[in-house]
């Protein structure tokens, strides 16, 4: 068995989330924990929670992979923006207790101008500011594009986070395809060598969910681009590999490719056929 899903609305509850996976074939799904460019975030109904719990107990649901907003810029330039964010962050991480066991995962930020290291250090920080050693939430740093200033475009980076958080347990690593093959790391022809490379710097052990999209730009573009699968640069034959990998087959795996709801439910399928499929 695969986990898989798609990003789906938070805007009718948790329940009505479980209910539209359901629709869509899915048994783990990726949700915003409020809206994409930011703002308050809705208040939690707990009879509504407890339904979504039934729900993904009955129906042996995996694990979530919610979204921070992308507004979000735990590195950012501007103190007010990083005040936005630690703040953001914290108020997240306190949500998702209410549904605990899952992920959390956000864009480690950009660094705007003043650095890599500053960058990575501002991020340790919020990390090691709002991870408690009771929490139940497992936080991901997801693989970035290394467009512009982003800071997460390479392994090492993400290492050096993690090397600096004091509340280890609670964190893990999302491996998006699309900015992975951006970033420069071919995942098509040279997928054994890439996860060979994430296990020497940073431990196959933190990689705990992926995010599956195709790319609209060659290798190495660093401008992060999805496409739906097999319509990109990555192809659905890399897409089989990827998702029968004796590695990655038991993560969660997130669709975020450019597509509707019917769209959502015949990739969630095809990555099930291609899962199905002997190893060629």
């Amino acid at each position: 068995m695969i986990y898989v899903g798609s990003h789906i609305s938070s805007a009718k509850g948790f329940a009505a989330m479980g209910r539209q996976a359901l629709a869509l074939g899915a048994n783990t799904f990726a949700f915003f924990t409020r809206n994409p460019r930011g703002g308050a975030a809705k208040a939690l109904d707990p009879a509504d929670v407890e339904a979504f719990l039934d729900i993904a107990r009955e129906h042996g649901f995996g694990k979530l992979v919610a979204h921070a907003p992308y507004t979000m810029n735990a590195c950012s330039s501007k103190p007010e923006v990083r005040a936005f964010s630690w703040r953001t962050f914290g108020e997240d991480l306190e949500r998702m207790e209410h549904i605990p066991g899952n992920y959390y995962n956000f864009h480690p930020g950009s660094h705007v101008g003043q650095g890599t290291e500053v960058g990575i250090r501002f991020i340790t920080q919020m990390l090691n500011t709002h991870l408690k050693p009771e929490q139940r939430t497992t936080v991901l740093l997801e693989t970035m594009a290394g467009k512009g200033s982003e800071v997460g475009g390479r392994f090492e980076e993400l290492k050096a986070i993690l090397d600096g958080v004091e509340v280890k347990e609670h964190m893990g690593v999302c491996l998006d395809t699309c900015h992975v093959w951006d970033g420069g790391y071919d995942i098509v022809e040279h997928l054994e060598e890439v996860l060979e490379e994430f296990d020497r710097i940073i431990g196959l052990s933190w990689l705990k969910a992926l995010h599956v999209n195709d790319s609209k730009n060659p290798l190495g573009a660093k401008k992060d681009r999805h496409a739906c699968i097999g319509e990109g640069e990555l192809g659905e034959a890399a897409f089989g590999r990827i998702v029968r990998h004796p590695v990655l087959k038991s993560l969660p795996m997130i669709l975020e490719t450019p597509n509707d709801e019917e769209g959502y439910r015949r990739e969630i399928a095809l990555l099930r056929k291609l899962y199905a499929q002997k190893r060629i």
